[in-house]
């Protein structure tokens, strides 16, 4: 018979230590071409990790080497999408700008939620 083994979880709520925010924008109508209106979606705390080795290969596929993963509590009500981007709330990230990329539950713990964004290189924070 096989004995139970407890395994601890890879994220507890002390890890979501950083603020981030999910973004979408969209073209202002108006003579000036290439205007946006962001619009703040969502805001949570986030535990952020840079590109894992193993998915080091494909961040090079993507010919990016500045992807992150991201892992937020659950949101219940909004889940984002690759039309989305968002913004990381730190000195070393905050003039950056990513897109989500993927996103998706964990399936053996429901509380958290796995976002990956790569950065996003022609639009400027402003």
């Amino acid at each position: 018979m096989i004995e139970f083994e407890h395994r601890k979880y890879r994220v507890n709520n002390g890890d979501l230590r950083t603020y981030v925010e999910f973004y979408e924008y969209r073209p202002v109508s108006g003579p000036m071409p290439e205007q946006y209106k962001y619009k703040k979606l969502y805001s949570c705390w986030a535990k952020v990790d840079r590109v894992w080795l193993k998915d080091l290969e494909q961040a090079k596929s993507n010919g990016t080497m500045s992807d992150v993963t991201l892992t937020i509590r659950d949101p219940l009500l909004y889940y984002p999408t690759d039309k989305h981007f968002l913004k990381i709330h730190t000195r070393e990230y905050q003039d950056y700008v990513y897109n989500v990329t993927s996103s998706q539950p964990d399936l053996q713990h429901r509380d958290f939620y796995t976002v990956v964004a790569k950065l996003k290189d022609e639009m400027q924070w402003g």
